[in-house]
C-alpha cells in the first residue's frame, strides 16, 4: 500500500472524528479535506462515508453502559424501550428522503461551492437560535416522547444537504423543539449510531466493486484514526457544553465558508465544478 495513500487516509480519519460530532459539518470538511489532498474519486467518496463507523464506534464505546442497558431491558424496560423506539422514529425520515434523493445530492451538492454556502446559512441558523427566548422542557433523553424524537429526525434530514452538518441539525433542532442542550446533544450522539451504521453499509454495498482486498489497510487506518479523534472530541464536547453555548462553531462555520468561496472566487484554488 502506497505510504501517501496512507497518510492521506490518516488526515481524513481525523478530520472526520474531529467534525463528525460537532456541528461544523463533517462530510463538508471530508469534502474540502478530500479534494485538497486530491482523493476525491468515487472510492475516495465510498471511503469518507465508510470511516464515520469509526467515529460511529466511538460514541457506543464512550456510552457502552447506556446501550447495554437499552438492548437489556427491551423486554421488561419501558424506559428502555422508548429509547430504542425513539432512536427508529427518528432514523426514519433521513434514511427514507436519502434513499429518494441521495443520488441527486451526491451528483449536485458534493461540491465545495455549495458546501461552502451551506456551512453559512447553518451558521446563521445557529447564531438565531442562540439568541432567541426559549424554554427548555425536556432535560434528558430518556423524557422524550416519540413526537419528540420525529421532530429531531426531520431535522436530521436536512443534514442531507453537505455542509449542513447532521450533528449541528440534530443538537439545534433539538434546542429549538424544546430540548436542553445536554439532551440535544447526547440524542445526536446516540442517533448517529443507526444513521452511520445504515449510511456505511449501505454506501459500501452499492459501491462494492470498487474496493478490494487491498484497501483493507487504507480502510483500517482510517477508521482507526476517526474513532480515537472522535473519541477524544466527544469526551471534549460534554465538558465544553455544561458551560458554553454553540456560537463559536457558527463563526468557525462562516469563517470557513467565507475562505472557501472566496479562495473559488479569486482562482486561489480551483475547487470541482
Amino acid at each position: 500500500m502506497d505510504v501517501v495513500l496512507l497518510l492521506k487516509a490518516l488526515v481524513l480519519g481525523v478530520v472526520e472524528g474531529l467534525t463528525e460530532f460537532l456541528p461544523i459539518s463533517s462530510t463538508g470538511h471530508l469534502i474540502i479535506a478530500g479534494q485538497l489532498l486530491g482523493f476525491n474519486d468515487e472510492k475516495g467518496k465510498v471511503f469518507e462515508i465508510a470511516i464515520q463507523t469509526g467515529a460511529m464506534l466511538a460514541i457506543v464505546w464512550e456510552y457502552r453502559a447506556r446501550f447495554a442497558r437499552a438492548l437489556t431491558g427491551l423486554r421488561s424496560d419501558p424506559v428502555a424501550r422508548r429509547f430504542v423506539l425513539n432512536l427508529a422514529i427518528a432514523f426514519v425520515p433521513a434514511a427514507v428522503l436519502g434513499l429518494a434523493f441521495g443520488s441527486f445530492i451526491k451528483a449536485h451538492l458534493f461540491h465545495a461551492v455549495p458546501v461552502a454556502l451551506a456551512f453559512i446559512i447553518g451558521a446563521i441558523i445557529i447564531l438565531w437560535v442562540e439568541r432567541r427566548p426559549r424554554r427548555a422542557n425536556i432535560d434528558h433523553v430518556d423524557d422524550m416522547t416519540w413526537k419528540d424524537a420525529l421532530k429531531v429526525g426531520i431535522a436530521q434530514a436536512l443534514a442531507l444537504i453537505p455542509g449542513t452538518s447532521r450533528s449541528g441539525a440534530t443538537i439545534i433542532g433539538g434546542m429549538l423543539f424544546g430540548l436542553t442542550r445536554r439532551a440535544a446533544t447526547e440524542f445526536s450522539f446516540f442517533l448517529a449510531v443507526p444513521t452511520l451504521v445504515a449510511a456505511g453499509a449501505y454506501d459500501l454495498f452499492k459501491h462494492r466493486d470498487l474496493l478490494s482486498s487491498a484497501d483493507v489497510p487504507l480502510f483500517a487506518v482510517g477508521l482507526v484514526a476517526a474513532f480515537i479523534s472522535a473519541f477524544v472530541c466527544v469526551r471534549w464536547l460534554i465538558r465544553y457544553i455544561a458551560t458554553h453555548d454553540f456560537t463559536v462553531f457558527a463563526w468557525y462555520r462562516i469563517a470557513f465558508g467565507v475562505i472557501v468561496l472566496a479562495t473559488a472566487a479569486t482562482g486561489l484554488v480551483t475547487w470541482a465544478a
